[in-house]
């Protein structure tokens, strides 16, 4: 739990969110239910229950209601919870006071729903969220309490326990089959056969079946009755309640046929009916759980790429303790071949790292000293000294799974129509097949001269009504695809963080990129140095001493370039960031300005000489960067970005999709106009403020448009925060851009794409899910009606009825499993290009665009198109020395 200053200055309790897996749920009315449940009690902010995943999320305030009392709440409800647990030896604990205060530590860590100490065990019991908090961060937190922790512990897993679940469900299912098949065949050759006509089959077969199907029904059927039980005891109906009532009708039907004949006007038995009917039903649930396992093999797979033990080096030596033990500040050893254990910063050795389970980009990337590695990447050839930086929750690959947990959890938009619809379905069933029964027993049978007994043909309608229809499959057809897509978007590197950023990221219309650092590399260099009254390198000197503080990455281009030519920066005071125009500071007494003319205009400066080399500059593309002193004017630095490699495949992509694409920037139109004729966007917001940024997207939202910005997430947040989908461009060791709705773990433009048609096919699953729910319910229910007798003369059979309802849940969990087949494209085809390197800007250059090449000393070389300050009519060798 943690603490904010409230607006009178004082300490505020903050909310905390507690997750814990719930069995039992059958239905969306279950979802409905619990989530009901839940928000009724006093101090809960917000409850979401996953039919799919079986999770509940709830954000609650913890001086006003505890975790027991959610847990509580929801086993009160009908249902059971499931957590992660885990038993850690304490040592040192001698009295009640050290069992509070090791409860207390554990308790305050976020993600530690219940923690109970027993002293005389020296044991703490901890219930936790393994996506929020770690084994290795609540023996951390037991050290710092003051207390010892020994290693002997015990693992209960919420994943153990929903596989106890499943077997135990098919065992139930071997158990239905083991009578039901048989009541099926003996029901079957009593009716049609010669076997039916003997003395014994007349006076004892009916008690023969009774036998078979009665362990069926109220065994394998229990937990029909039990979410029957608990549904009423909410004052709600659910998918259990159409079961039990319908297999119940025809049972009990059976038994005063087999025991009360002389009660009953008809001697039909319908044991197989009820029998098959729970037998298809729990095989149809079985095979749905499984389906639902392949929903969310993403998840398995992130959480399986965890190293588990690193080899860290102490006092000298080298020992291999459990991945969760590593702290921050650890030096670990990573060999060839081994999974790097956490994220760190490489101090010694060189080797490439295959980084592709993060990113998705299959090439291995070079390592060596100052470098960061991620956790969980695989080292493929040296030997790497390696110093812990992230551990835990806080790693890049914790992030991931955290990140794709929550949008599991959450519901997109569209899911509020099916939930609708779900809270009044199972009632209307219920009443559609009372209806259906009193019209054709007072009505349609005399009208229609059916010859089946009155009862008995009115009878199977109503059981027919009850058991064909489906509240599962409304249920279910949001959530698994949403499941789906969202861990197929983690493993092509695209971490979408809701549902509703799933669905809407295939509705937008408007997608702006800013420039520096999301279409450009954002690692410009100098590449003109233009003077008026003094040397270059007292231009570089000045211009490095203002920049030095400025993090900009304009500065860092001027303070690179004053590192090769070998300049020691000289200190600058009052250094001040003017947004959107430069940087000033002061250089002794002199006050020096470094911007761009809306910053010389502002403090009135003139250009003089420097005008038309400043307009040169623009005109070929260059960001100007203007020095002045004292007033005065002392030269002027051009800068050059390159643009990102995909950047215009991404533009031509999304055009062709049907996107307007802006690029918006706080460059000059020039500049600004030169990158975007290079990618190809005909639309430019130009010399535009940061803070300016998101009042932009808010004048094409105004118009109707549905924008997505794509940016850095960082100088860009608030126009993240702004537009309707916020992208932002993250990295594999910072992938928890806060403003973003998504985030693009590699560096690549084409991953905009992806995740835009990735969005497009989840919600095109989304929608044939719920059209086929929709539809199957519309049409199995009139036709479970009759409604097809009058003219056909079909009846559909209760059995037919189980076995497509049955098949309903499974086809739509099926449907969206198949997205896990899918792959995001970029259609436009790839140029391959061979890569050089400019001799004099040091930038990559592919050879078949190159603006200008020289053959020297038997080599040829390729220049960038700036031309890097090299004139075509004349010698490049000297260029080249």
């Amino acid at each position: 739990m943690t603490e904010a200053l409230g607006d009178d200055g004082k300490k505020e309790k903050e909310s905390k969110k507690a997750s814990f897996g719930v069995t039992g749920m059958t239905c969306a009315s279950c979802v409905d239910t619990i989530q009901r449940s839940l928000v009724d009690l006093k101090g809960v902010e917000n409850a979401s229950v996953n039919l799919a995943t079986e999770k509940a999320t709830v954000t609650f305030d913890p001086d006003r209601v505890s975790v027991k009392q959610l847990k509580d709440s929801i086993v009160k409800a009908g249902y059971g919870v499931t957590e992660d647990r885990v038993t850690i030896s304490v040592g040192g604990m001698t009295c009640a006071s050290c069992s509070q205060t090791v409860e207390k530590a554990l308790q305050a860590l976020e993600g530690v729903n219940e923690a109970t100490v027993n002293l005389a065990t020296e044991k703490v019991r901890v219930h936790y969220d393994p996506g929020t908090v770690t084994i290795g961060e609540m023996k951390r937190a037991i050290k710092a309490a003051g207390y010892e922790v020994l290693e002997a512990e015990t693992v209960d897993t919420e994943r153990m326990e929903r596989k106890r679940v499943m077997i135990r469900q098919k065992n139930m299912l071997i158990f239905s089959l083991v009578f039901s098949i048989p009541t099926f065949v003996l029901s079957m050759l009593f009716e049609f056969t010669a076997l039916g006509d003997t003395l014994f089959i007349q006076e004892f077969g009916n008690v023969v079946l009774f036998l078979l199907a009665t362990p069926v029904q109220f065994i394998a059927g229990f937990q029909f009755y039990i979410g029957t039980w608990k549904a009423l005891r909410n004052k709600t109906a659910n998918m259990d309640t159409l079961i039990a009532t319908g297999t119940s009708a025809a049972y009990i039907y059976s038994l005063a046929v087999t025991f009360f004949p002389g009660a009953v006007a008809f001697p039909n038995v319908y044991y197989d009916t009820s029998a098959l009917i729970i037998s298809l039903i729990l095989l149809g649930k079985y095979l749905e759980a499984r389906a639902k396992g392949t929903t969310s093999e993403a998840i398995r797979k992130l959480i399986g790429l965890q190293a588990k033990t690193a080899t860290v080096l102490r006092d000298g030596k080298e020992m291999e303790i459990p991945v969760e033990d590593l702290e921050v500040g650890d030096v670990f050893m990573v060999r060839p071949g081994e999974k790097i254990p956490t994220d760190g910063r490489v101090i010694d050795g060189h080797s490439s790292v295959d980084e592709s389970m993060i990113t998705g980009e299959s090439i291995p990337v070079e390592k060596g000293a100052e470098d960061d590695v991620v956790g969980a990447t695989i080292n493929q050839n040296g030997v790497l000294r390696v110093q812990a930086t992230r551990v835990g929750k806080d790693t890049a690959l914790a992030q991931i799974i955290k990140l794709v947990e929550d949008a599991q959890s959450t519901k997109a938009p569209i899911q509020r129509v099916a939930d609708r619809v779900a809270a009044y379905f199972v009632p209307a069933v219920i009443l559609i097949a009372i209806v259906s029964f009193a019209v054709w027993y007072f009505a349609g049978y005399d009208f229609f001269l059916i010859e089946t007994p009155r009862f008995v043909f009115s009878l199977t309608i109503f059981i027919t009504v009850l058991v064909i229809a489906c509240p599962c499959a409304l249920g279910l057809a949001t959530p698994t695809a949403i499941m789906v897509g969202t861990g197929k978007g983690a493993e092509n590197g695209i971490l979408i963080k809701s549902g509703e950023a799933l669905e809407l990221a295939g509705r937008i219309d408007t997608l702006i990129f800013d420039k520096t650092g999301t279409i450009t590399k954002g690692e410009p260099v100098v590449t003109d140095i233009i003077t008026s009254d003094i040397g270059e390198r007292e231009l570089i000197e000045l211009a490095s001493a203002v920049e030095r503080g400025s993090g900009h990455v304009l500065g860092e281009a001027v303070l690179r370039r004053s590192s090769e030519m070998g300049i020691i920066v000289p200190e600058a005071s009052d250094f001040t960031t003017l947004p959107g125009r430069g940087v000033k500071a002061m250089m002794g007494d002199s006050e020096v300005l470094l911007g761009n003319r809306k910053l010389m205009e502002e403090y009135g400066i003139p250009l003089g000489s420097l005008e038309n080399e400043v307009l040169r500059l623009e005109e070929e593309g260059r960001t100007v960067m203007i020095v002045s002193e004292a007033g005065r004017p002392k030269g002027v630095l051009g800068v050059a970005d390159v643009v990102k490699e995909g950047s215009m495949e991404a533009v031509s992509e999304l055009k062709s999709m049907g996107l307007k694409v802006i690029m918006i920037t706080g460059d000059n139109w020039r500049t600004a106009r030169t990158i975007a004729d290079s990618v190809g966007i005909e639309d430019i917001l130009a010399e535009v403020f940061p803070q300016d940024k998101a009042g932009e997207i808010l004048k094409l939202q105004e118009k109707g448009h549905i924008v997505a910005m794509v940016g850095d997430g960082i100088n860009d947040a608030p126009a993240l925060a702004q537009a309707d989908i916020g992208i932002a461009i993250g990295s594999g060791t910072d992938v928890a851009v806060e403003t973003g709705d998504i985030v693009l773990i590699k560096d690549d433009l084409r991953d905009v794409v992806a995740a835009i048609q990735l969005s497009r096919k989840t919600m095109t699953k989304i929608k044939q899910n719920l059209f086929w729910a929709f539809a199957y319910n519309s049409a199995g229910i009139p036709i479970a009606a009759g409604i097809l007798f009058p003219f056909f003369q079909i009846l559909l059979s209760p059995i037919i009825a189980a076995a497509a309802m049955a098949m309903s849940s499974v086809s739509v969990v099926s449907n969206a499993a198949l997205l896990r087949r899918y792959t995001p494209e970029i259609k436009s085809k790839r140029r391959s290009k061979k890569m050089a390197v400019d001799p004099v800007c040091k930038m990559d250059v592919e050879e078949d665009t190159a603006q200008w090449k020289s053959e020297y000393k038997g080599k040829t070389y390729y220049f960038c198109a700036h031309g890097c300050k090299v004139k075509f009519d004349e010698d490049p060798k000297k260029y080249l020395k």
